[in-house]
């Protein structure tokens, strides 16, 4: 990491149990809340928006919100990102088949209607020199309406968030999502 972490006593108390929570949900704490965590505000912030963006109530299902954050992470070459967001869509999806098959949606057939023009979208939204058509905006809202629209693009913009701190940070995996390895 380009950035150090601090010992876990020189964080303020107050965000102690946000890493209890971490270690009871994960095994250990995240290393880009450690570093969020530098910038208190920061961490509090960027906390209560992940929260926001990952409830139950979203509009948006568990799997398809996976999905979408895994493809932002791959594109945004964030290690830690690919590696915590496909252990999460895998457990979401029930098998590691959609996570083997993500950066190559296009050719897949794994994908219904919705998920590809979600990725689409996730695309459009996050490669710099794509932008979101009209056309585009046209079938993504057979599947949602404005303020679902609002809620997907917010999710992409949090995660493009996440994964470019993480990747300008050189923020390693922590083992979460063992892919198999081909030979």
């Amino acid at each position: 990491m380009r950035v150090t972490v601090k010992q876990l006593d020189k964080y303020p108390w107050i965000l102690r149990p946000f890493f209890w929570n971490q270690k009871r949900k994960y095994g250990e704490i995240l290393k880009p809340g450690l570093l969020w965590a530098r910038v208190p505000k920061l961490f509090a912030s960027v906390a209560i928006l992940y929260g926001a963006l990952d409830r139950k109530s979203s509009p948006l299902n568990p799997v398809l919100r996976s999905l979408v954050t895994v493809r932002v992470s791959q594109i945004n070459w964030c290690h830690f990102c690919v590696d915590i967001n496909s252990a999460t869509l895998a457990k979401r999806s029930g098998s590691l088949e959609k996570v083997e098959k993500l950066a190559e949606w296009k050719e897949s057939d794994l994908f219904d209607e919705k998920e590809r023009v979600v990725l689409e979208y996730t695309e459009a939204v996050t490669y710099s020199d794509q932008q979101v058509t009209d056309e585009l905006m046209k079938r993504l809202k057979i599947f949602f309406d404005d303020d679902g629209v609002v809620e997907l693009t917010g999710l992409i913009a949090f995660q493009n968030l996440s994964s470019k701190f993480n990747s300008a940070l050189d923020v390693p995996a922590q083992g979460f999502c063992q892919l198999p390895t081909l030979e």
